[in-house]
């Protein structure tokens, strides 16, 4: 790793920790939808030999970061068939875009261009002009709010997050 990504590296996995999300770094045998990446029992486990992009870290966090507690406390394996797989991956890339923001780190790096069946800048493009898919899942999660919310007294706006794990 360059030094530049080593310092990216650090942010996002100090931000995980720091949210409550359970990091595991060891060797990983078993089947990964994202290389280097697997949930097991909600504790998100690397092998860095394995992992292909930083990003990809923040992407699978998101996974957790979304899910009810007690669907983290049996989330495992490559997170595909999950219930409401479609709306809660909508809600996964507003997740990681609200935290590119918050810890200072370019979308990019999650959105990189092997990513998301090459719809990555345009997934970029969307959220920086205000375009927010995922954002009413994760309002409805209790995680943001939505723009109509704005009455609300100290009310965080996406991409300002309420919580970064739901409840």
């Amino acid at each position: 790793m360059s030094q530049s990504e080593e310092v990216i590296f650090s942010k996002i996995i100090d931000f995980i920790k720091g949210i409550g999300i359970p990091v595991v770094f060891s060797e990983i045998t078993d089947e990964m939808f994202l290389p280097g990446l697997r949930v097991e029992n909600g504790v998100l486990k690397i092998d860095i030999d394995k992992l292909s992009y930083i990003g990809d870290i923040l992407h699978e966090a998101g996974h957790i970061a979304v899910m009810s507690k007690e669907e983290r406390e049996c989330l495992s394996g490559k997170l595909d068939n999950q219930e409401n797989d479609a709306a809660n991956e909508m809600a996964v890339m507003a997740w990681t875009y609200a935290v590119c923001l918050e810890i200072g780190i370019e979308p990019n790096v999650v959105f990189h261009a092997d990513g998301y069946k090459g719809d990555s800048e345009n997934i970029i493009n969307n959220f920086d002009n205000g375009h927010y898919i995922g954002v009413p899942i994760l309002h409805w999660y209790g995680m943001t709010n939505e723009k109509f919310d704005l009455n609300q007294k100290n009310a965080a706006i996406f991409p300002k997050m309420l919580r970064w794990v739901r409840p």
